[in-house]
C-alpha cells in the first residue's frame, strides 16, 4: 500500500522492524542503501514513488520532502531495514540461537507483506530469501519436534524400565535396605526424567507407585513378623537363662558342663531377640556359664593337685614294689606285694595321661611274681611226674618188643616197635622237660 506523509508534506517515520529491536548484541551491521535505487523504482513529476515488480510497476507511496533521488533513497533504506531482518533471521537460524517456530512466524509476516510493503529494491530476490528462511524454520521445525519425539520416547522407556524394575522389586527382594534405597533412588531420577505426555507420566506413575507402596507393605510384614519372632525368641533366651543361672553352683560337673552344652545349641536355635535387648541376654546367659566353668576349673585344680600328690605316692609304692625278689623267698614277696596292692588303693586316683603308666607297672611286678609261683608248682606237680613215668614204661616195652621180634627174626615187627618205642620216649622227654623247666 503507497506510504502514507506527514501535515508538512514529508513521509511518517517508518516502523522499526521486530528483528532489529531485539537482535542485541552481535548482530550484524546494517549493509549500505541501495547504491542505485532507480534501477527498481521512481519517483514521478506529483511525486508518486514507484517499485519495479515481476508483475509492473506499483505505487509505494508520495514524496513532497526533497528531489526524486532522495525520495528513492528514502525507500530503499526502508527495503534495507527488510533485507537486515531477514539476513537476521537466516543467521539466527543458521547459528542455532534463534526459536525456529518465531523465525518461521516472522517470515511469514514479511512474506506476506512483500506485496504492499512501502518500499523500494529488488523484491523478487528478497521474496526467495524470506521463502528459504520459511523453508529453513519448518525444517528447524521439524527436526526439534522429532528430536522431542525422540526425546520423548527415551523418556518414556526410562520411566517403563524404572516402573518395571520397582514392580520387580516389590514382587520379589527381600533384601529390604537395599531395596528400599533403590526404589528412593528410582525416585530421584523419576523427579529427573521430562518430557513425557501428561497422560502416558500418569499411566507409569500410578505404576511405580503402586509398585513402592507393594514393596512398604511386603517389608512391613516381614518386620511386623520378625518383631514377632524376635518377641518369641527374647521369652526363650530368658527361660535359658534362668536354667543356666540355676546351674551356677551345681557341682556335677560333668553333667552340668554337658546340660551348658546343650544350653549353648539351643541359645542358637532360638534366633536373635529384638536388638535392644538381646546383647544384654547374651551377657547375662554368658556370665552364667563362665561363672559354672570357673568354678570347675578351681575344682579341676585342687583335683589335679591332689592327683598329683597321688602319683608320687604310687611312685614311692612302684619304687619299693621293684625291689621284691621272689627267687629269694616267694611267699615273702607275695605278702609283701599284697601289702603294698592295699595301700595303693588306699591312695586314690591319679591323673588321667598317668594311670596306664602307673597301673602297667605295678601290674609288670604282680605278673612277675606269678610268674615265679606258676614255675614252682610246676616243678612240684605229682601228676605231671607220674605222666613222664608212664612214658618212659610205655618207651621200655615198645623197646623190649622190639628186641623179642628181632630175635625171631621178624624184622618188619621189631622196625614197628622202636618206631612207636621212639614216640613215646619223645614224648617222656618232654614231659621231663617241662617238670624240669618249672
Amino acid at each position: 500500500m503507497a506510504d502514507e506523509t506527514t501535515d508538512n508534506g514529508t513521509p511518517a517515520p517508518h516502523p522499526v522492524p521486530h528483528a532489529l529491536t531485539s537482535a542485541g548484541q552481535g548482530a550484524p551491521p546494517v549493509p549500505p542503501a541501495e547504491p542505485n535505487p532507480s534501477r527498481w523504482g521512481r519517483v514521478d513529476a506529483e511525486g508518486t514513488v514507484y517499485v519495479r515488480t515481476a508483475d509492473g510497476e506499483r505505487a509505494v507511496g508520495v514524496w513532497q520532502a526533497g528531489t526524486p533521488d532522495e525520495g528513492l533513497e528514502h525507500y530503499a533504506r526502508r527495503f534495507d531495514d527488510l533485507r537486515t531482518e531477514v539476513e537476521l533471521l537466516e543467521t539466527r537460524l543458521a547459528s542455532g540461537a534463534g526459536d525456529p517456530k518465531h523465525a518461521l512466524s516472522s517470515a511469514t509476516q514479511l512474506r506476506d507483506g512483500l506485496a504492499e510493503a512501502a518500499v523500494v529494491g529488488d523484491l523478487a530476490a528478497l521474496s526467495a530469501r524470506v521463502e528459504q528462511v520459511i523453508a529453513h524454520a519448518e525444517s528447524a521445525l521439524a527436526t526439534a519436534k522429532q528430536e522431542r519425539e525422540q526425546a520423548r520416547s527415551a523418556a518414556v522407556a526410562r520411566k517403563q524400565a524404572l516402573a518395571e524394575e520397582a514392580e520387580k522389586i516389590a514382587a520379589e527382594s527381600t533384601q529390604w535396605k537395599a531395596a528400599g534405597d533403590r526404589l528412593r533412588a528410582i525416585l530421584d531420577e523419576w523427579k529427573t526424567i521430562k518430557g513425557v505426555d501428561r497422560k502416558t507420566d500418569d499411566e507409569l506413575w500410578k505404576r511405580f507407585s503402586k509398585a513402592r507402596e507393594a514393596f512398604n507393605r511386603r517389608r512391613g510384614s516381614h518386620f511386623a513378623e520378625l518383631d514377632k519372632q524376635r518377641a518369641g525368641a527374647k521369652a526363650r533366651k530368658e527361660e535359658l537363662i534362668a536354667e543356666a543361672e540355676s546351674l551356677v553352683d551345681s557341682s556335677d560337673w560333668g553333667p552340668t558342663a554337658a546340660r551348658y552344652k546343650e544350653l549353648m545349641s539351643e541359645w542358637k536355635a532360638a534366633g536373635r531377640a529384638p536388638k535392644d535387648s538381646d546383647e544384654a541376654l547374651w551377657q547375662r546367659f554368658r556370665g552364667a556359664q563362665d561363672k559354672f566353668f570357673a568354678r570347675r576349673s578351681a575344682a579341676f585344680s585342687e583335683r589335679d593337685a591332689e592327683f598329683a600328690g597321688n602319683a608320687a605316692k604310687k611312685e614311692e609304692l612302684l619304687a619299693e614294689a621293684e625291689k621284691i625278689d621272689p627267687a629269694a623267698n616267694l611267699d615273702a614277696a607275695k605278702a609283701h606285694f599284697r601289702k603294698i596292692q592295699e595301700r595303693w588303693d588306699e591312695v586314690g586316683k591319679v591323673p588321667r595321661e598317668r594311670i596306664r603308666d602307673l597301673d602297667g607297672r605295678l601290674k609288670a611286678i604282680g605278673d612277675k611274681i606269678r610268674a615265679a609261683e606258676d614255675s614252682k608248682w610246676r616243678r612240684t606237680d605229682p601228676e605231671a611226674q607220674a605222666r613222664a613215668a608212664q612214658f618212659r614204661e610205655r618207651a621200655e616195652q615198645f623197646e623190649a618188643q622190639a628186641a623179642k621180634a628181632r630175635a625171631a627174626g621178624d624184622e618188619r615187627r621189631a622196625k614197628k616197635a622202636e618206631e612207636q618205642a621212639a614216640q613215646w620216649r619223645e614224648w617222656m622227654e618232654a614231659a621231663e622237660n617241662a617238670v624240669a623247666d618249672r
